[in-house]
């Protein structure tokens, strides 16, 4: 039983990483009904940025404490990212937007490809390792719960909450809403929609950023090629969980989470992955708008 709740926490951990990223693109998916197939790759933008961040701090400041080196790490990271994604969206995305459906999809794998590769040229192929930044842990009888395990639980139920409310108790999150549902009667009705689009991408950048810093807490190593699993993992959460949806996205990282982790423990760790996208597709086939998704309604 210890066995089993010592996965349990490293699933909800792994989970909550995902659940951050999902974020990002069911807030845009949700707004413009477009997949940011070059979300995972901000996400690994944030984590150079943290890492980046990591190295000036610790190099020029020695004795800096490690919470304001968190927090450093965090704020760089989201402004570094946002600002990525902004420019992303004015350049790549907002010009194609009246355009056919797949040519948007096209220039995200593209973007993609771009920002992987600009940091494998930038940064170097190798992997960028730093050392332990939390290194705290915690016994419970045999179970084994580290400060920085906890560190991630608690900030991604933060943003969730904050992001939640954003959304639904705000001018910009009904602004975000109204765009949803309708960009042309939104419009009409004085909402500034290139603005929230923009907005939006800002947002999602954030969370990917954060998410990003924390995955290198967690595992202590950065490379050019981390946007591209997780990113597709991080799809998969949010079209699982119900891509449209804010809990969705955090239920479907979680869930991913727990799957790979307890997947891993019990069985072949070869074929986690085969598990986790054959749990998507058996989800989907019984269930198509995911756990907590919402049919759309089809405008007349």
């Amino acid at each position: 039983m210890e066995y089993f709740i010592q996965q349990l926490i490293n699933g909800l951990t792994l989970g909550s990483i995902y659940g951050l990223v999902a974020i990002g693109y069911t807030m845009v998916y949700g707004i413009i009904g477009m997949i940011n197939f070059a979300h995972g790759d901000i996400f690994m933008l944030g984590g150079f940025a943290a890492l980046i961040v990591f190295l000036i701090a610790t190099s020029f400041f020695a004795g800096i404490p490690i919470a304001l080196l968190l927090l450093l790490m965090l704020l760089v990271g989201m402004l570094m990212t946002g600002l990525w994604n902004w420019t992303i969206e004015r350049v790549a995305y907002r010009p194609l937007r009246g355009s056919f459906r797949l040519a948007p999809l096209i220039t995200a794998i593209g973007m993609s490809i771009v920002l992987s590769n600009f940091i494998q040229v930038t940064q170097g192929p190798r992997n960028k390792p730093i050392p332990p930044l939390v290194t705290d842990v915690f016994h419970i009888g045999d179970i084994t719960i580290s400060l920085k395990q906890v560190l991630i639980v608690i900030i991604t139920a933060v943003l969730l909450f904050a992001f939640w409310y954003i959304v639904n108790k705000t001018p910009l999150g009904r602004a975000q809403r109204a765009t949803e549902q309708d960009r042309k009667m939104a419009a009409l009705l004085g909402v500034d929609v290139d603005r929230t689009i923009s907005i939006t991408f800002i947002m999602g950048a954030a969370l990917a950023a954060v998410a990003g810093a924390m995955y290198l807490m967690y595992y202590g190593v950065a490379s050019f090629n981390d946007g591209f699993i997780p990113g597709v993992k991080a799809f998969t959460a949010a079209v699982l969980g119900g891509i449209g949806s804010l809990p969705g996205a955090v239920f479907g990282g979680l869930l991913i989470g727990l799957i790979e982790s307890l997947w891993s423990a019990y069985f072949s760790i070869a074929y986690k992955d085969v598990a986790t996208f054959a749990i998507l597709a058996f989800v989907l086939i019984f269930k198509p708008t995911g756990i907590l998704g919402r049919p759309e309604v089809e405008k007349v």
